[in-house]
Parts: structure tokens; sequence; C-alpha cells
């Protein structure tokens, strides 16, 4: 942050953590941070491994966020605030959408979940304040990056339709076994939830959905193949921004050979419940070990003929692996999946955006080139 200015970070697991950190770190001017959880000993210790791990003089404060309304210690913590950085599970984001209108804040935050993203965007649409959603790794920095590539393109190549537009993601294990070759390097109700819900993509330039996990196909970066299929969530608001100019678009998630396969035996085992996320999220942890050396494979490319005639690809590849940040080591979806939150803050902060912000309506060149994404993405 160039300036001074009170931040909120509702949440305190990993990637409130790297939120809280990387913003003491690598802020201009430090900004005082209030850290509120709904267990009031997590925001406590969060505040003490920050204070333990940073480099730099900082203001940090824990506050008991309540489950059942608002208590006169978050209408205080509220009514000092500038904005309100999301980092809970995404069913509580209009709630906390809710509070960031009510007390004139600007709200950004990361669920990929489409229904409460809908209801935020009905909430905010006249708000005083800027709200920017699934401002995270997928959806967030992909979106962004894939936006960045489609106007490129056209610009360059003089055209205003392209033919396909992809984008891929895949936090993954350095290493994968059998059967499911895979480890968790992030929640497991999220994975499920992808595997799960439908996504939105674009064919023959019209906005649809199609189920997940129903297009798979193999891809080559950097010399390693992977498997990728579709998965809910990372289009974030593209198939309705870019329906019209692009024949056929999607999200993908980026996995090693073999773990589809797996998962798709897992579903057909949960087809009959009635909780098919929650009943699959089960299996999964019981077979599936968590890894704390994880690394984040990035790919997203466009295509289509130039004003010429012309077949043309522009590709983007990127792995990013744990970084140090002050005195820790932070695992890459930490580090992937908070800066774009943070250069979002950013963004409302020091500008008079207000009202709703999807990822479309976000610069790409200033974005992606911004001084807390290049630092962990590099440059594009």
């Amino acid at each position: 942050m160039n300036k001074h200015h009170t931040i909120i970070i509702a949440g305190a697991g990993g990637i409130a953590q790297a939120v809280a950190l990387i913003l003491v770190e690598w802020s201009t001017v430090t900004p005082t941070i209030f850290i509120g959880n709904r267990t009031l000993s997590k925001a406590q210790n969060l505040v003490k491994w920050i204070e333990a791990g940073t480099t730099r003089p900082c203001i940090l404060k824990p506050f008991h966020l309540s489950e059942t309304g608002l208590s006169k210690e978050m209408k205080i913590v509220f009514n000092q605030g500038d904005i309100l950085l999301d980092c809970l599970p995404g069913t509580q984001a209009p709630k906390m959408a809710g509070f960031a209108k009510d007390y004139k804040l600007h709200y950004a935050n990361l669920t990929e979940y489409v229904a409460e993203t809908d209801k935020i965007k009905a909430l905010a649409k006249d708000a005083s304040t800027g709200f920017i959603l699934q401002t995270g790794l997928a959806p967030g920095y992909i979106d962004v990056l894939a936006n960045h590539l489609f106007k490129a393109f056209c610009n360059d190549f003089q055209v205003s339709k392209v033919d396909t537009l992809e984008f891929k993601v895949g936090a993954l294990s350095k290493n994968a076994v059998a059967p499911h070759y895979y480890g968790f390097t992030w929640s497991p109700i999220g994975v499920a939830t992808e595997y799960i819900k439908e996504t939105e993509v674009i064919r023959n330039y019209k906005k649809t959905k199609r189920p997940s996990l129903s297009e798979r196909t193999s891809i080559i970066i950097n010399g390693i193949t992977y498997e990728v299929d579709l998965t809910s969530g990372g289009a974030a608001d593209l198939p309705d921004a870019l329906a019209g100019q692009v024949d056929a678009m999607d999200y993908k998630t980026i996995r090693f050979p073999g773990h589809y396969a797996w998962v798709e035996e897992q579903i057909k085992n949960v087809s009959d419940s009635d909780q098919p996320i929650e009943a699959l999220q089960l299996i999964m942890e019981k077979q599936i070990p968590h890894i704390e050396e994880d690394q984040i494979i990035i790919y997203a490319a466009v295509q289509g003929k130039d004003a010429k005639g012309t077949l043309r690809r522009r590709e983007v590849a990127k792995q990013i692996l744990p970084q140090k940040i002050g005195k820790y080591q932070l695992r890459a979806i930490q580090t992937t999946t908070a800066v774009p939150l943070i250069q979002s803050a950013q963004l409302l902060l020091e500008s008079t955006l207000k009202g709703v912000l999807l990822q479309s309506n976000i610069d790409p060149q200033s974005f992606l080139n911004g001084n807390f994404i290049v630092p962990i993405y590099g440059n594009v």
C-alpha cells in the first residue's frame, strides 16, 4: 500500500495468514490490520505468528467475529476500517459483503461459488464503495491473464473474434502416487465442490453450462504431461463478458495423469447421496494426504486467425513454487491466492471505484504488472 489504510481480514486460516504477512512485509506504508475469526484464539495466534515472522514494525489487532450477528466489538472494528478482505469459506461471503456495505467498507473476496457471488452482485450494485469479487488464483489472476491475452491478440492481429481461449490452473504436489495421483495443497471441500458443480463455458460463441469432469484431455506444459478437465468456478465472469467474441472458451483444472479416472470412480460411489459434495470430500480425505511442499502450474492460450487469415496462437505458462516472505516459507497456494486479493485491495483503496467489479472489469495491464503481483507471478 502506498498510503496508510486500516484493513480488516475476515478469517485466520492459511490464506489470511499470507495476506496479513505480505501486507506487512511489502506495503510501502504499513497498514493497520484487524484479524477477525469465529475462534478468537486463532486470530490471536495469527497475530503472534505474524509479529514473530515479520521484519517490519506493524500494528495488528485480533477480534472475535461472531457467528450469530453483530457484536459491539465488531461494530467498533468495522467503523475504523477502510476495507474488508474476506478469507472465509464462500458460504459466508454474502454476510461479510453485507457488513461491508452497511459500514461503507470496500470489499474483496476469493470464493469461486457462483450462487454466493450472484447474491453479492445484487446486494452491492448500488454500494458507495467498491466490491471486487472472485479475486484469488482461480477465479482471479487466471481470468485477468486470459482476458489480457484475448485483448492483446485482438489488438495486435486486428481482429474482434478468436477461435479459442483456454485457461488452466493446477494446485499440485511435487510428486504423486497411485491410486489417486494427488495430494491436498488446499481446501478439500473446495476440491470436491469444483468436481461436482456445473461449469460455465462458451461454445459456438454462446455462454452455456457443462458438467464438470466431462471434457478431459492431455496437455504438455514445459515438457511435462498433465491431464486437464472442466471444473466449476474458475471462469469467473468471462463467459458473460466474452460471449459473442470467442467461439470456444473454458477453464480447466490441471492434474497428474490418472487422478481424474480415480475421482470418477469415487463420484459413482456417491451418486445416490443427497449431499454429493460432502460425500466426495469424506472419501477423498480418507485416502488423499495433505502435502506441504506444493507448486502451482498455470497455462493460458488464445488461438485464432489474424486479419490476413493466418492461424495464430499465443501462450503463457508458469510454475510457481513456495517463497520466503519475511522469516517464513509460504506455500505456493498461499502466495498465489493472497496477492491478487491484496492487489485488488490496493486498487479499491487508491482509486474512486465503486459498485461491483468482476474479473473482466479489471484493467489487465496494470493488474498483471502490479507491485504485489509481479514478485509472485512474474511479468507477463
